[in-house]
């Protein structure tokens, strides 16, 4: 199993920046992808960013530019860097880990951006 444990998440006003971190540990596979995903209020989940083993990423089309997945390996850890936020970016946020035959959420975190 793999525990994904979330923090960062918070009040900013809109055009400020927050990190989100997510420190994963357990039975990690050395072939995994990790990322984020958000849900904002009364909407379904979405993809915001994926991360790779090997460091390849992906970001959601609408949200190139402004966020930044990356990750620490000897930290088992996956970071979401968000800049110029705007409120439509408030949405609970989520870790999300897939391996070959098994993927796992962490709990969330709320982002909540005031205009």
């Amino acid at each position: 199993q793999v525990q994904l444990v979330e923090s960062g998440g918070g009040l900013v006003q809109a055009g400020g920046s927050l990190r989100l971190s997510c420190a994963a540990s357990g039975s990690i596979e050395s072939f995994h992808t990790m990322g984020w995903h958000r849900q904002p209020p009364g909407k379904q989940r979405q993809l915001v960013a994926l991360i790779t083993s090997d460091g390849t990423t992906y970001c959601a089309d609408s949200l190139k530019g402004r966020f930044t997945i990356s990750r620490n390996n000897a930290k088992n850890t996956v970071y979401l860097q968000m800049s110029g936020l705007k409120p439509e970016d408030t949405a609970v946020y989520y870790c999300r880990y897939t391996g070959t035959n098994y993927h796992t959420w962490g709990q969330g975190t709320q982002v909540t951006v005031s205009s």
